[in-house]
């Protein structure tokens, strides 16, 4: 770790004992009590260190066991402190089960540092402590950073600090494939090559977590397919919903269930992790959960707004755009020349992978010196995504689609060129069509684009539109729930038995038209009845990748 970190915490409380010593203690318990009511005491202590996973199951055999001593052919047997040998093997068959749970929390256990480290140069660091002592009080914790805090990589070191990921897992959710499994080789790689093993990550089609995993990187997809199978997330002391900002419907799903699960699992802790964008929402959909902000990592970076010409101003141009990408770079590098130095990468947003490879060519033949064309979108391979964490001696220049707004760091990046569109997944309505149209950002998703340059130096961002084309666009992009066909969404949250979409406890509720209209559909196509009752043509639906239409 780097040698100027803060002060390293401690990871167990004096008064905390481990698992092993809780066995040892039960052992001796086992052979010297020779009451019922020291029997009991001695299982009731040792369920407080087996994994949350085998909590609930093993209350009940306790509770059962409990009860077999209190029965009448007991006590005509035998005085009330002693116990039968059929008692007794009851006792060490239930005390070998508790063992058996507990040696999976001391495996994780043995991985887990006992002291954490952080980075001194991320801001984040600085309030460790304070979010660690949070986390403890309370039971939602939303933590609000500007791009680059350190937020991403940091909170699964501060749960540990915070003593969990002994009895259960961590779960730290992605909105993106590539995020979530670079992250979790970035927390590896800090933690050492001990430590390193307890990471885990899962994305579709790959699984490569284990008994020792007390940190689960995933998909926010992931999460919510294993709530079919496990409604408490047992497996879980804490999940951390990173960038929730994004409000995907995953996102927006996660946030409700879990929202009614705190109420039933006491023990869970949930942390938010968003940009500084509409973080209050975030609270009081949680019950006002605290709010920690962290400062993100910059230096001051001068905007420049240097607009695309139009196809009629620029009749000699196959493509306006491209031609003002290689300007924005040529200006880049005559800043660096001007000033005698080379300070960073550069990262431009593009809205399409056909607009990225396009670009990446129009760039190689404007020979604009010695530069390193690198593309990034969430399709690519992942060996292919994994080049833009490489050192690299040349500069690079990374085109990428809005994966890098937020989700993934792109390292060294000191300048951007923005074009200002994305890729915005909408629904007609009218037309009763799910649509991709290329449209203008949002100022926050703007604001987030420029947030990725002055890492290292002062940066540079230049925005190919007017600054009275910003001033103009809204401030925030709409919550997918707002924006997608709700027939979709209807049959998915059937599938997953989260109830009627009227009643589940979105942030925002979408309107009442969209829902009506999205119950219509799915009587048309048979999906549900009149009275919404499933068909059998639901299930076979809900287990298609697609959209329901006609």
């Amino acid at each position: 770790m780097n040698g100027n970190a803060t002060s390293p915490t401690s990871m167990r409380s004096s008064t905390q004992k481990s698992a092993a010593d809780d066995l040892e203690q039960l052992n001796a318990d086992g052979k010297k009590a020779e009451t019922k009511t020291a029997l009991l005491a001695s299982l009731e202590s040792t369920l407080e260190s087996v994994q949350l996973s085998d909590t609930h199951r093993l209350q009940k055999k306790v509770r059962k066991f409990a009860v077999s001593l209190e029965s009448p052919a007991l006590e005509a047997s035998h005085t009330s402190d002693s116990f039968s040998r059929e008692s007794r093997q009851a006792f060490e068959r239930l005390l070998e089960e508790l063992k058996k749970s507990a040696r999976k929390c001391e495996l994780r256990a043995k991985l887990i540092p006992e002291t954490q480290s952080y980075p001194a140069q991320l801001p984040v660091s600085a309030k460790a402590s304070e979010i660690a002592e949070l986390i403890r009080n309370n039971q939602v914790v939303v933590v609000a950073g500007d791009t680059g805090s350190g937020k991403t990589t940091q909170l699964p070191k501060i749960c540990l600090e915070a003593g969990l990921g002994r009895r259960g897992m961590i779960g730290h959710t992605q909105p993106r494939r590539l995020a979530a499994l670079s992250v979790a080789t970035r927390i590896a790689d800090e933690l050492g090559p001990i430590a390193g093993r307890g990471v885990g990550s899962q994305v579709r089609f790959d699984d490569r977590s284990g008994p020792e995993t007390f940190l689960k990187l995933m998909t926010d997809g992931i999460l919510l397919a294993e709530i079919q199978a496990d409604r408490y997330l047992s497996k879980y002391e804490a999940i951390i919903i990173d960038e929730a900002h994004e409000r995907s419907l995953n996102i927006d799903f996660l946030l409700g269930f879990l929202r009614d699960l705190i109420r039933k699992r006491r023990d869970l802790k949930i942390i938010i992790t968003s940009a500084t964008i509409d973080v209050e929402k975030f609270s009081a959909h949680f019950g006002n959960a605290p709010i920690v902000s962290v400062e993100g990592r910059t230096f001051p970076v001068e905007v420049r707004y240097k607009p695309v010409l139009q196809p009629e101003e620029a009749s000699r141009s196959e493509d306006p755009q491209a031609e003002a990408i290689i300007s924005a770079i040529k200006e880049i590098l005559h800043h660096d020349r001007s000033n005698n130095k080379n300070t960073g990468d550069i990262l431009v947003f593009l809205p399409t992978e056909r607009e990225i490879r396009d670009t990446a060519t129009s760039l190689r033949k404007a020979k604009l010196g010695d530069l390193e064309i690198l593309p990034l979108y969430g399709r690519l391979q992942h060996a292919e995504q994994a080049r833009i964490f490489s050192a690299h001696k040349t500069r690079r220049v990374v085109l990428a689609t809005n994966v890098a707004e937020t989700s993934i760091t792109v390292p060294g990046i000191n300048y951007v060129v923005d074009t200002g569109t994305a890729r915005i997944s909408r629904y007609s309505l009218q037309s009763k069509v799910q649509r991709l149209p290329v449209e203008a950002i949002s100022q926050a998703s703007a604001n987030q684009r420029k947030g990725r340059c002055g890492r290292i130096a002062n940066g540079i961002c230049i925005r190919l539109y007017s600054e009275q084309d910003f001033d103009s666009r809204p401030l925030y992009t709409d919550p997918e729930i707002q924006r997608t066909n709700l027939a979709a969404v209807i049959l998915k949250m059937l599938q997953l038995k989260l109830g009627d979409v009227e009643n589940f406890p979105f942030i925002e509720m979408p309107e009442a038209k969209a829902i009506n209209e999205g119950h219509k559909l799915l009587i048309e196509l048979n999906a549900i009845t009149a009275g919404k009752a499933l068909t059998s043509i639901c299930r076979q639906m809900a287990a298609l990748p697609i959209d329901p239409r006609y």
